[in-house]
């Protein structure tokens, strides 16, 4: 199910969502002061390429035991930077094709996954793409830890 629908994606759109992620990573690449940002974009490309069966997981809940203050400064600074130069307009271009594959019965799920990548597309450094089972066992993991 997964497989036709990252296909439906791809048809319906996500190929112009994808093909967006690939020029923001490249013009990070060339812009030598947003090079730290060219991971995250990566990451995020993947998500948009196939968003069905991965998922986004922030840093800190894959490894817990490495979370570190001032990295965390640091991927904020690198947040905000994004937002300037790269993420209000891929967000954007994540809610225009989210509405327009809402707009037909066939499309609404992967509008919906579109609308959640717009959401990642705001603040995405510090995150990484994961199949569904390993953010879910993560997750487990650190509910276990704190709640023992």
């Amino acid at each position: 199910m997964r497989t036709v629908l990252n296909i439906l994606n791809f048809v319906l759109g996500g190929f112009a969502t994808t093909i967006s992620w690939l020029l923001a990573t490249l013009i990070s690449v060339v812009l030598i002061f947003t090079l730290p940002l060219t991971r995250s974009c990566w990451e995020i490309t993947k998500l948009s390429l196939v968003p069905y069966g991965n998922e986004a997981v922030h840093v800190d809940e894959l490894e817990p035991g490495s979370k570190n203050a001032l990295l965390n400064t640091g991927g904020t600074l690198l947040n905000i930077v994004w937002l300037i130069f790269f993420g209000w307009w891929l967000c954007l271009m994540h809610i225009a094709a989210g509405i327009a594959q809402c707009l037909t019965l066939i499309g609404i799920p992967v509008g919906l996954a579109n609308f959640k990548i717009a959401a990642i597309a705001l603040w995405p450094v510090g995150r990484r793409v994961v199949p569904v089972e390993v953010a879910r066992a993560a997750r487990e993991a650190n509910a276990r830890r704190r709640f023992p």
